[in-house]
């Protein structure tokens, strides 16, 4: 079973010759239903809430300085008939996005960031991650991205490599987005609307103060979700509303605080010997509504920016 699926804000402009884009808002309102406890009555279910904003600076021809935030909150019961707990992360996101030749570039961002229930911040609460991705322009419409995430989290370090590649055929209809084992988008544009497919991998972790007579413990979440979409274009691209329904295989695993792994890595967690305090969450049905500003570098005035 995969344990740990890193969660990483993808903050860098999709490029090819044939498009350059970057995503400058992103919100998003989602929920599950009826997530079952495992081997327990009872359920519940998940209502999530995303904020991202990424803010690039041109430097020069050749440099651009990666600035933004994100924000996440996830809403759900964790034990059965317990009251409901809100996870809460922001994610500060500084980076440089280089081009060396036509062919080479390269992205390295730091994501340092807050997560708990947000009832206490501490210093504990502070995790540091960061990304690092070299890119290889293959062909006119086709891009390697070879890349590795590392983070510290309250169970432990969590490092994965990223293996993935963008595709945008002649006609700009038909795109591939592929950055594994962590998110995957493929669609087809149809003029005003876009069909597509997605896979999405979450893991992180929230520390919980609740009351203070409670024993300190933190949440270790991992989930996967899949989904298609239909997204509606409208000015020329610009902003984007998508309507997604699919699958969500959710676990929000409560641990005493100072149980940890020795190594999380990709979807293996080494030295895991922890003691799991609430049951397991069976997957559910998801729905999930995203509004998008996307910023079209090679557009007009906007080539100024191209990396």
């Amino acid at each position: 079973m995969v344990k740990k699926i890193a969660f990483v804000f993808f903050l860098i402009p999709v490029s090819s010759f044939a498009q350059e884009y970057v995503d400058l808002i992103k919100i998003g309102y989602g929920q599950t239903f009826n997530n079952g406890y495992v081997d327990v009555e009872g359920s519940t279910f998940v209502k999530s809430v995303e904020a991202d904003l990424t803010f690039p600076v041109v430097v020069n021809d050749n440099h651009a300085i990666i600035t933004g935030a994100a924000y996440s909150r996830n809403n759900l019961e964790l034990f059965p008939e317990a009251n409901f707990t809100s996870l809460h992360s922001t994610t500060l996101k500084l980076g440089l996005a280089s081009t060396y030749t036509e062919k080479w570039s390269s992205t390295i961002v730091l994501l340092p960031k807050i997560a708990s229930d947000y009832k206490h911040i501490t210093g504990r609460d502070f995790y540091f991650g960061g990304l690092a991705l070299l890119k290889y322009q293959k062909t006119e419409h086709l891009k390697y991205r070879f890349g590795l995430y590392a983070t510290s989290e309250a169970f432990g370090l969590f490092t994965t490599p990223i293996i993935g590649w963008y595709y945008l055929s002649p006609n700009s209809r038909f795109e591939m987005d592929m950055s594994l084992p962590i998110a995957a988008d493929v669609n087809y544009c149809l003029g005003a609307t876009t069909l597509g497919i997605d896979y999405y991998g979450i893991g992180r972790s929230f520390r919980l103060y609740g009351d203070a007579s409670e024993s300190p413990v933190y949440v270790d979440l991992s989930s996967l979700e899949f989904a298609t979409y239909i997204q509606f274009n409208a000015l020329q691209k610009s902003v984007l509303l998508r309507a997604k329904v699919g699958y969500a295989s959710n676990n929000y695993e409560v641990y005493a605080d100072g149980d940890t792994i020795d190594l999380g890595l990709s979807a293996f967690s080494f030295g895991d010997s922890r003691t799991q305090l609430n049951p397991d969450l069976n997957g559910g049905v998801f729905v999930k509504f995203e509004a998008i500003y996307r910023f079209h570098i090679a557009s007009g005035s906007a080539k100024q920016a191209e990396h």
